[in-house]
C-alpha cells in the first residue's frame, strides 16, 4: 500500500504489496458508491502479481483518504489525472465500478493519450438513481444501505462456496465507509453525483483507446441496455470496443471474481 499526496491531500492506494515499477503498465482502479479499494481485492492483486502496478484508490473522504469528497463526477476525474503526476505514471489503464465508471470515463476523455485502456463494469449512461433511493440515503442511510445490498444483487451466497457472508460483508463495507467521513454523507453525495452527470456519451466520443465494458446480465442498478448510449458512442467514433455480459448482478467484481479478473486481464494485455 502506499499514500500519494494528490490535490493537498493523502490518497491512500492499494498497490498489491508490490513496488512501483516503471517498466510496468500501471492500472488505476476506482471504487463505486460506499465502496474502497477492498472491492478489487482478487482482480486487483492478481494483476499486482502478474506484471501490472496497481492503484486500487479510496476516493478523497472515502476510507483511508483524506481530502473532500468529490461531489461530482467531474470533480473526481480530476483527482485522478492528479494522482497519475503524483504518481509519476505517465500513461495508465482505468479501471471503474458504477460511480467509478463514469470518473474512469471522464477522466479518460480529458487525459486522451494518457490513458491506455478503459475497463467500464456496472455502468450507464445516463446513471439514474431513483428520488427515493437518493432521499433514503441521506435521511436513513441505514435502511438505503440494506436495500442497495439487496437489490443489487443477484445472489446472496458466495460464489466461492466457503461461507462467505456476501451481504453481511456489504453492510459492513457501507458501515464502514460511510463512518469514516463524518463531516460529509459520502451516501447521498455519491448517489447525487451518478444522477447528476449527463456527460458520458460526449466523453466517451472523445476517448482514445480501446473500452471494455463488463456488464452484469441480471444487474438492476445498471442493467446492460443502460451501457447501449455509451456503447454505441463508442462505436460510432471507431473506438475499439469489447463487451462482456456475464450472468451476476450489479456486483460483477465479488459475484463473479474470476469471469471479471479474466476479461480484464485479456483486455490489458491486447496493444
Amino acid at each position: 500500500m502506499m499514500f500519494h499526496t494528490v490535490q493537498g491531500a493523502p490518497l491512500y492506494c492499494y498497490t498489491g504489496d508490490k513496488a512501483f515499477d516503471a517498466a510496468k503498465p500501471t492500472v488505476v482502479m476506482i471504487h463505486g458508491v460506499l465502496g474502497d479499494h477492498s472491492v478489487w481485492a482478487w482482480q486487483s492483486r492478481n494483476l499486482a502479481n502478474h506484471g501490472f502496478n496497481v492503484l486500487a484508490i479510496d476516493l478523497p473522504g472515502h476510507g483511508r483518504s483524506g481530502g473532500e469528497a468529490p461531489a461530482s463526477v467531474e470533480q473526481a476525474a480530476g483527482t485522478i489525472a492528479a494522482l497519475l503526476d503524483a504518481a509519476d505514471a505517465p500513461k495508465a489503464a482505468l479501471v471503474g465500478h458504477s460511480w467509478g465508471s463514469l470518473i474512469a470515463l471522464e477522466a479518460a476523455a480529458r487525459l486522451k493519450e494518457r490513458v491506455s485502456h478503459l475497463a467500464l463494469i456496472g455502468t450507464a449512461a445516463p446513471m439514474r438513481v431513483s428520488p427515493a433511493l437518493i432521499e433514503a440515503s441521506q435521511a436513513d442511510p441505514e435502511e438505503a444501505l440494506k436495500m442497495i445490498n439487496v437489490y443489487s444483487r443477484s445472489t446472496l451466497a458466495s460464489p466461492s462456496g466457503a461461507g462467505f457472508w456476501v451481504y453481511g460483508a456489504g453492510m459492513a463495507l457501507g458501515r464502514k465507509v460511510l463512518r469514516s467521513n463524518r463531516q460529509v454523507n459520502v451516501f447521498h453525495r455519491g448517489f447525487v453525483a451518478c444522477d447528476s452527470y449527463a456527460g458520458g456519451v460526449a466523453a466517451i466520443a472523445a476517448v482514445q483507446c480501446p473500452v471494455l465494458f463488463i456488464l452484469g446480465k441480471l444487474d438492476q442498478m445498471t442493467p446492460p441496455k443502460a451501457a447501449q448510449s455509451l456503447i454505441d458512442a463508442a462505436h460510432d467514433a471507431g473506438t475499439a470496443v469489447a463487451v462482456h455480459t456475464l450472468e451476476v448482478g450489479h456486483h460483477q467484481m465479488q459475484e463473479a471474481p474470476d469471469a471479471t479478473l479474466m476479461a480484464l486481464r485479456g483486455f490489458l494485455r491486447r496493444a
